[in-house]
């Protein structure tokens, strides 16, 4: 057998199901004294398996202590079977959990797992996301006056947008503070939140939905100062330049955001 036969027998065995091997794959091993071919091939098939659940519960430490065990590693295992690793990297296991429950299980078990599993990825997509370049308070400072009516701002690469109907934020913070892990609750009203990473520590914010309403004004409708002020000014009056001073403020020192470059 060559070995990239050999290579690729190995693979299909791994990813497979039954944990006998080909005839070819077999013949081409040699067992020693205390563990014969099939054994250990065996042990190499179910590790495999164990280390790409392991990197799921670390990618997705809510959802796993949501389930339990039993529960976690049935879903899981469904789930490799159905989208087995395709990359190099771990690190891009998970990318398709989300989209799997959401098809695997039904809308009232699929919706709350599948928003907590949206949120503890954001947290990954951030952390691995290229740095950009942001925006900062010593820069604001130097900027001209005529310059701030069409100041524009992007969004940095890290910063991940999620719009919750229930309460996976509370889930998530509980787990973290190891305080009582409260039951699965849809909101009364959705739920904006930033997640987002500054330097090597990831970060994240709930906003209120006027700010929220700002944000995306600035990020995803290219508002500028002069226009998001203009829209405050329809329930603000003369308070709308100081709010969206404020904003700006703390979404430039949060480090959110970069500025838009015009000719």
């Amino acid at each position: 057998m060559r070995l990239k036969d050999w290579q690729l027998a190995f693979e299909r065995y791994l990813l497979g199901e039954d944990t006998s091997a080909e005839a070819a794959l077999g013949a081409s091993l040699i067992g020693g004294p205390s563990l014969d071919v099939e054994t250990g091939l065996a042990i190499y098939h179910n590790a495999y398996r164990a280390r790409l659940q392991e990197a799921l519960r670390g990618d997705f430490p809510t959802v796993w202590n949501w389930l339990g065990d039993d529960e976690f590693d049935a879903l899981t295992a469904a789930y490799l079977r159905e989208c087995p690793s395709s990359h190099y990297s771990l690190r891009w296991l998970g990318a398709g959990f989300e989209a799997f429950v959401l098809r695997h299980l039904v809308p009232e078990q699929s919706e709350p797992l599948a928003e907590l599993i949206r949120l503890e990825w954001a947290f990954t997509l951030a952390f691995d996301a290229l740095p950009g370049e942001p925006l900062t308070l010593e820069a604001m400072a130097t900027l001209p006056a005529e310059a701030w009516p069409t100041l524009r701002l992007a969004r940095l690469p890290s910063v991940q947008r999620l719009e919750g109907r229930f309460n996976s934020l509370a889930m998530w913070r509980a787990l973290k503070a190891e305080t009582e892990f409260p039951v699965s609750l849809e909101l009364e009203r959705p739920q904006v939140c930033l997640v987002w990473r500054a330097g090597l520590v990831c970060h994240y914010r709930s906003l209120e939905p006027a700010e929220a309403q700002a944000l995306d004004g600035m990020l995803q409708a290219g508002w500028s100062f002069a226009e998001l002020c203009a829209e405050l000014a329809l329930s603000l009056g003369e308070g709308a330049p100081l709010q969206a001073a404020g904003w700006l403020k703390q979404w430039v020192n949060d480090g959110l955001v970069s500025r838009v470059r015009t000719p």
